[in-house]
């Protein structure tokens, strides 16, 4: 009697476990057929429109504010004046001065990292053998994990001392201490950019240079190089962007003095340092000077803009030459 019940209950629970097996397995099918393609679809839209949504909200903010700045500060004095010294008096609102630091770090710092990156490149790409290559690359990567603040205090207490050493003249705060730190946090981009646009040309352009017996350098300059411009352009635009939008290792290495010179041994201010300087908190919110940083955050976001658009434009035009 009580085998029977045991296998009675047995059958039973087989029963269960199939019929529920059956019903997990359908809802699988289900789902695989019509769930999953329709979160996934959900996920994706609301990723793209979050987005969307946060850059139309930080171009309304900019714009909001900008445009009260600019009700009391006529746009031709601000763009065209030579004095910025908004929170001192007599007032001054010429925002040249932030730009022409903004400058002189973009430029020094793309004199260094770009040629370097390149070249960086192009040796991982073409000479160095594999276990070299396996050594290297991951060195350069860690350079772009480091905080800026360290590569700021790297700047203040290694490189401004060894400039002082060869140019006495040198400030304690200056350009060419920023415009240096800056170019080694931008090499590893353009260095694993440039490296990843070499690899993604074809290997039969490259063997029938081979064919035709044209030397490795040869092959750069006449295949390598032509082959992969518009992926190398787009990688110097963006360094140059990450440079004119670096604030932490600027602030520290540059100082905090708006100056229009083009002096890089002096110390400069640049728009992302300003910005910082007005974000602390020892100014009110709503006044003139709190929203002169808004003003110099749209400047900013539309010099961004520019050389983004230009890059995009260049690489279109380089893309069409080689298709």
């Amino acid at each position: 009697m009580y085998r029977l019940m045991k296998k009675k209950k047995s059958i039973l629970e087989e029963n269960w476990f199939s019929e529920n097996s059956k019903s997990i397995l359908n809802f699988k099918n289900y789902l695989r057929k019509y769930g999953i393609d329709h979160v996934v679809f959900l996920t994706l839209g609301l990723c793209a429109s979050i987005s969307i949504i946060t850059t139309f909200g930080i171009i309304f903010v900019l714009s909001k504010e900008s445009f009260a700045f600019f009700s009391h500060v006529p746009i031709s004095d601000f763009l065209f004046g030579t004095k910025w010294e908004p929170l001192l008096e007599p007032k001054s609102f010429g925002v040249l001065p932030l730009v022409c630091g903004t400058l002189l770090i973009t430029i020094g710092s793309g004199l260094i990292s770009i040629p370097l990156g390149l070249f960086s490149a192009i040796y991982l790409s073409e000479y160095a053998t594999l276990r070299v290559r396996n050594i290297l690359k991951p060195i350069l990567e860690i350079l772009a994990g480091i905080p800026t603040v360290v590569y700021g205090y790297f700047a203040l207490t290694v490189i401004t001392p060894l400039l002082k050493m060869i140019i006495p003249q040198t400030e304690v705060f200056n350009a060419l201490s920023g415009a240096i730190v800056v170019g080694i946090m931008t090499l590893p981009m353009v260095s694993s950019l440039c490296d990843d646009a070499f690899a993604s040309i074809p290997k039969g352009l490259k063997e029938g240079g081979h064919a035709l017996g044209a030397t490795s350098f040869e092959i750069i300059r006449s295949i390598l190089i032509p082959a992969a411009l518009p992926r190398v352009i787009a990688a110097f635009i963006l360094a140059l962007s990450r440079a004119i939008g670096e604030t932490m290792a600027v602030t520290l290495a540059a100082g905090a003095t708006a100056k229009l010179t083009i002096n890089p041994l002096e110390s400069i201010q640049t728009m992302t340092a300003y910005i910082v300087q007005v974000s602390l908190g020892d100014i009110p919110a709503g006044g003139i000077e709190y929203q002169t940083s808004f003003a110099v955050g749209s400047l900013l976001f539309i010099m961004t803009l520019f050389m983004n658009y230009i890059g995009r434009k260049i690489y279109q035009r380089y893309q069409l030459v080689m298709e």
